[in-house]
């Protein structure tokens, strides 16, 4: 019974636009190599094609997400929905884009009920570095109609009909199932998803690799074209729009809120304060926490496990509660998000 934090073995993964800006969140990308994924916490279903998360230390050393969920599913999952096949209903990584990603989109709803091998993929974007000049791509002008889709495809000039934004770190881009996109060059992020991998890939810069092959009958079906692509949640929130919550010296930024997952992020309120020492209650559901920046440490029953830069820990729903402290390191400020599946209690209450 995982009754611990748990720690995970990223599992990195080569992309063609990839490169190694990812040693520094720790990772460890060999000499030469075009890593552009780093699976911080994973758990898709697929059969055959699954993957799963292995803990890397502590008293569940070894063991993957899925077997423990198996074991006893309540205490991983408290009241959250798992995802398909029973998976983690969250999919955490860190992205390196190096050349800009290809232009994808993920099933639609109506996509996804008819063909079983296919599922939702709504996803953030939190960008933790970028190049000047950099840039996403979500959306099509809205004018664009189906024909004119293909006909974009068809005349190589798919990128007149992108809506272009500008990146800067902090921004959140909330990317839902079904809408047209791309990460640019110049920028690394941190991804908070649905346990989905179903990619449907549009157009790809012209690289014409025979590995990385288009999808375009999947997206004629699952694209989001004119009104259909308002989103439930703003496609950007800037750092400095988010509302946040400030209390004894800690900031709480609101990034996201759908019914897919939440996300937000702790810092510290004051510029030349040095740390902070909070107490966090599980209220019955997972909890992941990504250090993106400065360092700091989480206790829970006497253990206590660092954060750091690029280091992600799962507080599992059993845990009642957790002791975090933020503190600078290496005299950068202390920033951490934190991701929870959507709480079912939420959905009785709004209703």
């Amino acid at each position: 019974m995982a009754d611990s934090l748990l720690v995970f073995e990223p599992l990195l993964k080569s992309r063609a636009w990839g490169s190694d800006a990812l040693r520094a969140f720790g990772k460890d990308i060999p000499p030469n190599a075009r890593v552009g994924e780093s699976w911080e916490l994973a758990d898709l279903p697929g059969g055959d094609q699954a993957e799963s998360s292995v803990v890397s230390e502590g008293p569940e050393v070894g063991r993957s997400l899925r077997a423990l969920i198996e074991e006893n599913p309540t205490s991983i999952l408290g009241r959250a929905i798992p995802g398909p096949d029973g998976v983690f209903p969250l999919l955490i990584k860190l992205l390196d884009a190096r050349e800009n990603l290809s232009v994808q989109l993920h099933p639609s709803a109506d996509y996804a009920a008819t063909h079983e091998d296919s599922h939702l993929k709504t996803e953030t974007w939190i960008v933790l570095a970028a190049a000047p000049g950099s840039k996403a791509y979500v959306g099509l002008d809205p004018s664009v109609d189906l024909e004119q889709f293909n006909q974009a495809l068809e005349s190589g000039r798919f990128l007149d009909i992108l809506v272009e934004r500008s990146l800067k770190p902090g921004d959140a881009i909330f990317l839902e199932s079904g809408l047209c996109h791309a990460l640019g060059a110049g920028t690394v992020v941190a991804e908070i998803q649905m346990p989905s991998d179903t990619t449907f890939r549009v157009w790809d810069w012209d690289r014409n690799a025979p590995d990385r092959p288009l999808h375009l009958q999947q997206a004629r079906e699952s694209i989001r074209l004119g009104a259909a692509q308002r989103t439930k949640w703003p496609v950007v929130t800037r750092r400095d729009e988010a509302r946040v919550l400030e209390s004894n010296g800690l900031s709480r930024r609101l990034l996201v809120d759908c019914d897919c997952f939440k996300i937000d992020q702790f810092e510290l309120v004051e510029q030349d304060a040095e740390t902070c020492r909070f107490t966090f209650p599980g209220n019955g559901m997972p909890h992941v926490f990504m250090c993106t920046e400065g360092g700091g440490t989480v206790e829970h029953d006497g253990k206590v496990l660092d954060f750091y830069p690029g280091r992600t820990i799962l507080m599992p729903a059993s845990i009642p509660e957790v002791t975090i402290t933020l503190q600078v390191r290496d005299n950068a400020p202390p920033s951490l998000l934190h991701a929870v599946p959507a709480d079912p209690l939420d959905t009785v209450r709004a209703d």
